[in-house]
């Protein structure tokens, strides 16, 4: 059975293993993210020498990926691979092919391949967690638009604020730390005193909790709304740390169906799921847009 070794390459760590053409990951581990590129290099040229027989190497990796160019623009949390021709340095070093895609977009894809959206064509992708990220999936391939800007939702503007003259984006109004944020200017203290997960999980007992918690849940579901109205897609899949909470889509279907409720001439209703993986997203991702890539469209 073919393999391939994929790179999960984030801001203090990078995971790698080896991925089938199932989608199913072995001997998976990891190594801290090297403080320059040259580095970077030396350890997956190391890991690929231990592992000689993969059909190519596949990367996730963060910023504004042209993934048939090979470059990375934009910016990140790792400076330094922003502009170097990472594809073509790695293909004359490791003598294999490689392809890399953009960390949200090999989420998405993961979902594509074998998760809750394999047996969709036209999908949306949301990554919630301190900000809001995204893919937009077409025909199943990751549509990366004109500047490379595609999916990143967290740029939409979600509200204007009159008193401030000031706009809010939904990365600002819908991000777990703007819950956070929220919550301890209201009650005057420090956010970092507080634990996201602790506010979501007593957000029933406490008032104020509540307050930020259903703010949170009702800009989700009106992003979600407008995606559906903009794009059209047959599914939306949250994915990020808030798509772990068993209450996650009870708590945005209650919104949408207050949105739905207001909006009589609306009748197309999201068809929202979870995403089905976790740490492993993008590795499998990043295979399969590999795959993709070197061997076509195949749903396996």
């Amino acid at each position: 059975m073919k393999e391939y070794l994929a790179f999960d390459v984030g801001g203090t760590s990078v995971k790698y293993a080896l991925v089938n053409q199932d989608g199913q990951v072995r001997l998976a581990s990891k190594f801290k993210t090297p403080d320059t590129l040259e580095k970077m290099y030396q350890e997956i040229e190391k890991v690929a020498k231990e592992n000689e027989n993969v059909e190519g190497i596949a990367l996730s990796m963060p910023g504004a990926v042209a993934s048939d160019e090979g470059v990375i623009y934009g910016s990140s949390a790792i400076d330094y691979i922003h502009g170097p021709n990472i594809k073509e340095d790695l293909q004359k070093r490791l003598n294999k092919a490689v392809e890399l895609e953009n960390d949200a977009n090999c989420a998405a894809l993961a979902e594509v391949w074998q998760g809750v959206a394999r047996d969709e064509n036209d999908c949306c992708f949301i990554v919630s967690g301190t900000g809001i990220g995204g893919s937009v999936i077409k025909d199943r391939h990751v549509h990366h638009g004109h500047a490379l800007h595609g999916g990143e939702f967290g740029y939409m503007i979600t509200r204007y604020d009159q008193d401030e003259k000031k706009y809010y984006t939904w990365s600002d109004d819908g991000s777990t730390v703007a819950v956070t944020k929220r919550i301890a200017k209201e009650l005057g203290i420090d956010y970092h005193e507080l634990d996201g997960k602790e506010i979501f999980d007593h957000a029933s007992e406490n008032e104020v909790y509540k307050k930020y918690v259903d703010e949170f849940y009702r800009t989700l579901a009106m992003g979600i709304y407008n995606l559906q109205y903009a794009y059209d897609p047959s599914m939306i899949i949250i994915g990020g740390a808030i798509s772990t909470r068993a209450d996650l889509l009870d708590c945005v279907n209650e919104q949408l169906d207050i949105i739905f409720s207001q909006l009589t001439h609306a009748h197309v209703r999201p068809n929202i799921k979870v995403c089905k993986f976790g740490n492993d997203a993008n590795l499998i991702g990043a295979t399969y847009h590999y795959k993709q890539v070197h061997e076509g469209d195949q749903n396996e």
